[in-house]
């Protein structure tokens, strides 16, 4: 699993975003310095890689949280063991499932802002399962399925077309075969606090995501009053659109 995602950022970049940003002013006055970014299920923290390489590049201090996917209670305790080495304000940001985890997670006082990108948004009491319900059906989640210990994959043959259908083919069928499982625990466990109710909130929309359906996307951001912005990708948009996910996450950090 490791680099698949960021070997598919050099492809699809072709290193124009990630150079041009080497040469950036300093952040600008006022700004939340630290960013943490949470991964979905399925993958590992290099999903959120070619964003790093872009905000570290400006001069931001950038954290990958490695979620143990094991429960929402432990992914929850890695992200704030990582909000707690933050020095000063920090914007939290979630991916998919990760969206579940930033919106218990993101009470912390040193949580500026949060940002969503093509993420799960539960209110109090919801879990990812009651949110995938409330939903229509879309490819991706149809092709959830869990093994005999419980561990939930999506299928590997639906993988590729209903989760990163523009990334390179061969990087999709690698990270369809490597997933990363996500416990059926964390699948029903429900969220006792939604930070985005008392945080200025943003909301990455992927217009082709064939996992959380992009109407959906609307309804949290709507329902967070979350500035939004939409960008033409898939589920994984925070590869292929690394640099549209970057800034937005720049306008967060400016989030008063």
């Amino acid at each position: 699993m490791r680099n698949l995602l960021f070997s598919a950022a050099t492809v699809l970049l072709a290193g124009s975003t990630l150079a041009a940003s080497a040469n950036s002013a300093e952040l600008p006055k006022g700004a939340a310095h630290n960013i943490v970014l949470v991964h979905g299920a399925f993958v590992d923290q290099t999903s959120w890689q070619p964003v790093a390489d872009i905000l570290t590049k400006k001069g931001y201090n950038v954290t990958l949280v490695e979620n143990p996917l094991t429960s929402l209670a432990a992914d929850v305790d890695a992200t704030k063991q990582a909000l707690a080495k933050q020095n000063g304000k920090t914007v939290l940001v979630g991916h998919s499932w990760g969206g579940v985890v930033i919106t218990q997670a993101g009470n912390d006082p040193k949580v500026s802002a949060l940002v969503y990108v093509s993420a799960f948004a539960p209110d109090v009491g919801q879990s990812l399962a009651t949110l995938a319900k409330s939903g229509p059906a879309t490819e991706g989640t149809a092709a959830i399925h869990p093994d005999a210990k419980g561990n939930l994959y999506i299928d590997p043959k639906v993988f590729p077309s209903a989760v990163a259908a523009d990334l390179p083919p061969e990087i999709a069928e690698s990270l369809a075969n490597h997933q990363l499982p996500l416990n059926h625990m964390a699948f029903e466990a429900p969220v006792d606090t939604a930070a985005w109710h008392d945080k200025p909130t943003f909301y990455v929309i992927s217009t082709k995501d064939k996992v959380i359906a992009p109407e959906v996307q609307k309804l949290f951001a709507a329902g967070m009053k979350a500035q939004t912005t939409e960008v033409a990708g898939s589920h994984a948009s925070l590869v292929v659109h690394a640099k549209d996910v970057a800034a937005v996450i720049e306008k967060a950090a400016l989030a008063k």
